[in-house]
């Protein structure tokens, strides 16, 4: 067994549903500790993180390329849907199950462990190494990276590159690395009406009748047609709700909460107008609170992308893709540090599902792929 797929399983047997980090951290920082890395602990709230650097041979000299990730993992769902343990990983066919195989505790693993290896072959380098770490991506993401960059921001730090390890392959291997992100806004939208006999309308208002007609524009809206990085800025309602449950009763309000997935071409305060003048323009009573999950970020290609592509094409024989597209990540707290920011790790077809797994192969491809994007980016002092 290769040490990227022991640390692994490892990784894996721990129950690390956000935002519990279940020692994942822990075994993480023993390793740092043992090349040389000063780490220091940063809990906020509930949630365990961690930043630990190592200077190069030369302390200030170069780039500081940072690496991170996250160690909690989504919620198992109906266990007797999975079929083996999801804390218990197993190899079936070439393949490695578990909650969090994909997603990323692999991707954790294999930058370590291809750390190790560049340090033992390359001990003096240029540039300083840095990790950041955090057990809540998967949860509110408001304790975890988010307030480490801020952490960081009043510590003066800089970050020059950034490589987060989800997974962003989608076919194969190395098919993908993300080089941005689209912006996440969503609000939660009450519709106010009067509830009432469904027999005597005139003396009822319904709030479904009173939403359909804006709802229909603000669906089927073409916000923006993106652009050749950005896929363009799509709406989606998640969930609605009216009524009683009495079929002869008009219900008094409607709760509705929907997305916004915006491209650069708008900004927060445009979309936030966009649909409040739909809203009144139909007429419509509502109250309406806004939550931004995170703002579009956006790295060209660059260094950093050079170096990702060519250890992948060397590992695979194939250039990768780069894309904006897919949900958000912690990458979009690190970017305006003014950071290039990249993704890359393995396949991600069975993220967040049931029977959550990932290609052995892969698990090995990407270290070794890290491996040469360390050789590519901080060469010998």
């Amino acid at each position: 067994m290769t040490a990227t797929l022991d640390l692994t399983l490892d990784l894996l047997r721990r129950r690390s549903v956000s935002p519990a980090d279940e020692g994942c951290q822990d075994v993480l920082i023993r390793r740092l500790e043992v090349l040389g890395f000063q780490v220091e602990r940063l809990r906020f709230g509930p949630v365990d993180n961690f930043w630990a650097t190592r200077e190069g041979s030369v302390a200030g000299s170069g780039p500081t390329l940072c690496l991170a990730g996250h160690t909690d993992v989504v919620p198992t769902g109906p266990l007797e849907e999975w079929h083996s343990d999801p804390f218990e990983p197993t190899i079936r066919d070439g393949l490695l199950y578990g909650r969090g195989a994909a997603d990323m505790k692999s991707g954790l693993a294999a930058m370590l462990t291809a750390i190790e290896e560049f340090l033992a072959a390359r001990p003096r380098h240029q540039g300083r190494i840095a990790w950041l770490v955090t057990s809540d991506e998967e949860g509110p993401s408001v304790d975890g990276t988010r307030r480490v960059v801020e952490w960081l921001k009043e510590r003066g730090e800089t970050i020059d590159w950034c490589l987060v390890g989800e997974p962003s392959s989608e076919q194969r291997f190395g098919d993908v690395i993300k080089n941005g992100r689209r912006g996440s806004l969503s609000g939660r939208l009450t519709v106010h009406g009067i509830q009432g006999h469904v027999a005597y309308p005139q003396l009822a208002d319904n709030p479904v009748h009173a939403f359909a007609p804006a709802l229909a524009e603000l669906s089927t809206r073409v916000w923006d047609g993106g652009d050749e990085f950005f896929q363009p800025t799509t709406f989606q309602i998640s969930n609605l709700s009216a009524g009683t449950g009495a079929p002869n009763v008009i219900p008094g309000e409607l709760k509705a909460r929907f997305n916004l997935r915006w491209s650069p071409a708008q900004t927060l305060e445009g979309l936030q107008k966009t649909v409040t003048t739909i809203l009144d323009r139909h007429g419509v009573k509502y109250s309406l609170e806004w939550f931004v999950s995170g703002f579009p970020f956006f790295t060209a290609p660059g260094q950093l992308s050079a170096a990702a592509a060519a250890a992948i094409e060397a590992e695979t024989g194939s250039r990768p893709r780069l894309s904006t597209g897919g949900g958000t990540s912690d990458g979009r707290f690190i970017a305006p540090m003014g950071a290039q920011v990249l993704e890359l790790g393995v396949v991600n077809r069975t993220i967040h599902k049931v029977n959550e797994c990932v290609s052995v192969a892969d698990v090995e491809a990407l270290h070794r792929t890290y491996v040469g994007m360390f050789e590519r980016l901080l060469p010998a002092a």
